[in-house]
Protein backbone atom coordinates (compact mmCIF):
# COMPACT_ATOMS: atom_id res chain seq x y z
CA UNK A 1 0.00 0.00 0.00
CA UNK A 2 3.54 2.25 0.44
CA UNK A 3 3.23 2.73 -3.48
CA UNK A 4 -0.60 4.11 -3.21
CA UNK A 5 -0.98 8.24 -3.05
CA UNK A 6 -4.46 7.21 -2.18
CA UNK A 7 -8.35 6.39 -2.92
CA UNK A 8 -10.28 7.84 -5.52
CA UNK A 9 -14.17 7.58 -4.85
CA UNK A 10 -16.15 7.62 -7.96
CA UNK A 11 -19.60 8.27 -7.53
CA UNK A 12 -21.16 7.22 -10.67
CA UNK A 13 -24.70 9.15 -10.76
CA UNK A 14 -26.56 8.72 -13.90
CA UNK A 15 -26.45 7.86 -17.96
CA UNK A 16 -28.36 10.48 -20.16
CA UNK A 17 -29.67 9.90 -23.86
CA UNK A 18 -27.75 6.55 -24.01
CA UNK A 19 -27.59 4.77 -27.19
CA UNK A 20 -30.58 2.03 -27.71
CA UNK A 21 -28.86 -1.37 -28.29
CA UNK A 22 -32.23 -3.53 -28.28
CA UNK A 23 -35.50 -3.56 -29.59
CA UNK A 24 -36.73 -0.62 -27.76
CA UNK A 25 -34.09 0.27 -25.14
CA UNK A 26 -30.64 -0.92 -23.31
CA UNK A 27 -29.66 -2.88 -20.58
CA UNK A 28 -26.79 -0.18 -19.59
CA UNK A 29 -23.76 -0.69 -17.08
CA UNK A 30 -20.33 0.90 -17.30
CA UNK A 31 -16.98 -0.68 -16.25
CA UNK A 32 -14.16 1.70 -15.30
CA UNK A 33 -10.53 0.68 -15.49
CA UNK A 34 -7.14 2.34 -14.80
CA UNK A 35 -4.06 0.20 -15.14
CA UNK A 36 -4.88 -2.99 -14.42
CA UNK A 37 -8.00 -2.10 -12.08
CA UNK A 38 -11.39 -2.78 -13.36
CA UNK A 39 -14.42 -1.98 -11.84
CA UNK A 40 -18.69 -2.37 -13.22
CA UNK A 41 -21.76 -0.92 -11.76
CA UNK A 42 -25.13 -2.86 -11.56
CA UNK A 43 -27.13 -3.46 -14.64
CA UNK A 44 -30.03 -1.01 -14.90
CA UNK A 45 -32.75 -2.89 -17.44
CA UNK A 46 -34.69 -1.06 -19.87
CA UNK A 47 -33.33 2.49 -19.82
CA UNK A 48 -31.44 4.93 -22.10
CA UNK A 49 -31.23 7.36 -18.66
CA UNK A 50 -30.31 5.24 -15.81
CA UNK A 51 -29.58 6.44 -12.67
CA UNK A 52 -27.07 4.59 -10.43
CA UNK A 53 -25.87 6.18 -7.77
CA UNK A 54 -23.09 3.56 -7.44
CA UNK A 55 -19.69 4.56 -5.59
CA UNK A 56 -16.70 2.87 -7.21
CA UNK A 57 -13.05 3.10 -5.78
CA UNK A 58 -9.67 3.07 -7.34
CA UNK A 59 -6.57 2.58 -5.77
CA UNK A 60 -4.57 5.86 -7.32
CA UNK A 61 -0.47 4.71 -7.91
CA UNK A 62 0.41 6.12 -11.00
CA UNK A 63 -1.64 10.12 -11.17
CA UNK A 64 -0.37 9.96 -15.18
CA UNK A 65 -2.74 7.54 -16.11
CA UNK A 66 -6.19 8.22 -17.36
CA UNK A 67 -9.68 6.51 -16.25
CA UNK A 68 -11.16 4.78 -18.99
CA UNK A 69 -14.62 4.02 -18.96
CA UNK A 70 -16.47 1.71 -21.34
CA UNK A 71 -20.34 1.82 -21.24
CA UNK A 72 -21.56 -2.36 -22.48
CA UNK A 73 -26.02 -3.09 -22.89
CA UNK A 74 -25.85 -6.58 -21.32
CA UNK A 75 -27.16 -9.45 -23.75
CA UNK A 76 -28.27 -12.49 -22.21
CA UNK A 77 -27.50 -14.77 -25.13
CA UNK A 78 -24.40 -13.06 -26.98
CA UNK A 79 -22.08 -10.17 -26.40
CA UNK A 80 -22.38 -7.68 -24.67
CA UNK A 81 -23.29 -4.22 -26.90
CA UNK A 82 -20.82 -1.58 -26.62
CA UNK A 83 -22.57 1.13 -25.99
CA UNK A 84 -19.52 4.23 -26.27
CA UNK A 85 -16.35 4.99 -24.17
CA UNK A 86 -14.85 7.84 -22.55
CA UNK A 87 -12.02 8.77 -20.12
CA UNK A 88 -10.78 11.39 -17.69
CA UNK A 89 -7.73 12.84 -16.72
CA UNK A 90 -6.74 13.16 -12.55
CA UNK A 91 -4.09 15.31 -12.50
CA UNK A 92 -6.02 18.80 -12.45
CA UNK A 93 -8.36 16.75 -9.36
CA UNK A 94 -4.81 15.86 -7.84
CA UNK A 95 -3.29 19.17 -8.12
CA UNK A 96 -6.28 20.95 -6.24
CA UNK A 97 -5.75 18.44 -3.70
CA UNK A 98 -2.33 19.93 -3.26
CA UNK A 99 -3.52 23.73 -2.55
CA UNK A 100 -4.11 24.54 1.22
CA UNK A 101 -8.22 25.03 1.33
CA UNK A 102 -8.80 25.04 4.91
CA UNK A 103 -10.13 28.47 5.28
CA UNK A 104 -12.10 28.59 1.89
CA UNK A 105 -15.83 28.91 2.20
CA UNK A 106 -17.51 25.63 1.40
CA UNK A 107 -18.70 25.76 -1.98
CA UNK A 108 -15.62 27.73 -3.28
CA UNK A 109 -14.69 27.04 -7.34
CA UNK A 110 -10.72 25.60 -7.15
CA UNK A 111 -10.57 25.44 -10.87
CA UNK A 112 -12.60 24.67 -14.57
CA UNK A 113 -12.12 22.79 -16.86
CA UNK A 114 -13.05 23.56 -20.52
CA UNK A 115 -14.33 20.84 -22.90
CA UNK A 116 -11.98 20.25 -25.56
CA UNK A 117 -10.35 17.83 -28.19
CA UNK A 118 -8.38 16.29 -25.50
CA UNK A 119 -11.13 15.39 -23.40
CA UNK A 120 -14.38 13.91 -23.09
CA UNK A 121 -15.87 16.41 -21.54
CA UNK A 122 -19.60 17.19 -22.48
CA UNK A 123 -19.42 20.84 -20.36
CA UNK A 124 -17.15 23.05 -17.95
CA UNK A 125 -16.39 20.73 -15.26
CA UNK A 126 -15.67 22.04 -12.14
CA UNK A 127 -13.27 21.47 -9.23
CA UNK A 128 -14.66 22.48 -5.55
CA UNK A 129 -14.33 22.49 -2.35
CA UNK A 130 -17.51 21.19 -0.52
CA UNK A 131 -17.73 20.88 3.13
CA UNK A 132 -14.25 19.61 3.94
CA UNK A 133 -13.50 17.86 0.75
CA UNK A 134 -12.37 18.48 -2.90
CA UNK A 135 -15.13 17.32 -5.23
CA UNK A 136 -15.10 17.50 -8.88
CA UNK A 137 -18.65 17.04 -11.02
CA UNK A 138 -18.39 16.14 -14.49
CA UNK A 139 -20.22 14.91 -17.42
CA UNK A 140 -18.45 12.74 -20.32
CA UNK A 141 -19.69 12.76 -23.66
CA UNK A 142 -19.59 8.98 -25.23
CA UNK A 143 -17.15 8.26 -28.26
CA UNK A 144 -17.47 5.79 -30.86
CA UNK A 145 -21.55 5.74 -30.28
CA UNK A 146 -24.28 8.82 -31.98
CA UNK A 147 -25.31 9.62 -28.23
CA UNK A 148 -24.97 9.61 -24.69
CA UNK A 149 -23.53 11.08 -21.46
CA UNK A 150 -22.04 9.73 -18.27
CA UNK A 151 -22.57 12.30 -14.94
CA UNK A 152 -20.26 11.59 -12.30
CA UNK A 153 -18.31 12.76 -9.28
CA UNK A 154 -14.69 12.09 -7.79
CA UNK A 155 -13.96 12.87 -4.51
CA UNK A 156 -10.75 11.80 -2.72
CA UNK A 157 -10.09 8.85 0.06
CA UNK A 158 -7.00 9.56 1.68
CA UNK A 159 -5.21 6.72 3.26
CA UNK A 160 -3.90 6.45 6.71
CA UNK A 161 -0.23 5.62 6.11
CA UNK A 162 1.76 3.74 9.54
CA UNK A 163 3.71 7.00 10.50
CA UNK A 164 0.39 8.77 10.45
CA UNK A 165 -1.11 6.42 13.27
Amino acid sequence: MEDFLGLLRIHVIRGHNLAKRDISSSDPYIIFRMGKQKLKTSVVKKNLNPEWNEDLTLCIADPNLPVKLLVYDKDRFSLDDKMGDAEFDIKPFLEALKMRLDDVPSGTIITKIQPNRQNCLAEESCIIWLDGKVVQNMFLRLRNVECGEIELQLQWIDIPRSRDL
